[in-house]
């Protein structure tokens, strides 16, 4: 069973117009484990995506303090393809377009990228688990042939994220509200996909705003951030409280001193 671990992490990012730096993480602690789904809700700008993009290890995120463990070994140091090839996977809110590299080129590229050079995906496996997967997001066999994201709709680009993740088979899914632009449709196959990866070898954090997605994919655990920390964690009932009280409620029963809406 695989461990994801972050410890007090302090976040900064550039201030480009201010030729600065801003703390945006201010002391995150997490654990979790292979089979289990957690999700992160809370208000914009509090810290929840650069949590995510700093797990994976975007570079113009600087951690000041703490450590990211993955088995028990930290990860600061890697780079972000690194990180992907020990079993980190991040579906981002938008998904970059890539002319020139299809769809199947890019899933092939990326299975192998994690398998010993003696040990590469046949196209015969390929195909087959392509055609698995493709089935099960309700995607036609053209989305294959067409360049990486280009093009594509904001439901198109969500569903080849899950595609890719299903391809992938990573230990750890990121994925930052998934949810973002889908009508009811598409958000059922979205959670039908990450649903079909629920193992003991897989884990997922989910970045939510809102609950109609943790309705399909039911969370084991539910933390809450504001000002940049963890503030409360709870069953999958958290996240129904909110919904119903909103995050003003919680905060002046925990006693926080912070806006509902931090600044960016």
């Amino acid at each position: 069973m695989a461990t994801l671990e972050v410890k007090d992490l302090h976040v900064e990012i550039e201030d480009e117009e201010r030729k600065t730096r801003k703390e945006i993480l201010k002391g995150v602690n997490l654990k979790m484990e292979t089979g289990e789904i957690h999700a992160i809700m809370g208000p914009n700008g509090t810290g929840k995506s650069t949590l995510s993009q700093t797990i994976m290890g975007q570079t113009n995120y600087h951690v000041t303090q703490g450590d990211i463990l993955l088995n028990g070994e930290s990860i600061l140091e890697m780079p972000v393809d690194e990180r992907a090839r020990k079993g980190l996977f991040l579906a981002m809110q938008y998904p970059a377009e890539i002319q020139g590299v299809t769809n199947a080129e890019f899933l092939r590229a990326a299975i192998n990228a994690r398998r010993p050079e003696n040990d590469q995906i046949s196209v015969m496996d390929f195909l087959k688990e392509l055609d698995k997967n493709l089935e099960l997001l309700d995607m036609s066999q053209s989305m294959t042939e067409r360049y990486l994201n280009e093009g594509f709709s904001g439901g198109e680009k969500k569903r080849n994220e899950i595609l890719q993740l299903l391809m992938i088979k990573p230990n750890f899914a990121l994925l930052d509200e998934i949810d973002s632009g889908l009508d009811i449709d598409a958000l059922k196959v979205v959670s039908k996909g990450v649903n079909s990866m629920r193992s003991d070898n897989f884990g997922a954090l989910i970045i939510t705003h809102y609950q109609r997605l943790l309705n399909y994919i039911k969370p084991d655990v539910v933390h809450v951030m504001m000002g940049g920390r963890i503030v409360k964690t709870g069953e999958a009932n958290l996240a129904e409280r909110l919904e119903d009280e909103g995050y003003a409620g919680l905060r002046d029963e925990l006693g926080l001193d912070v806006k509902l809406v931090d600044e960016d």
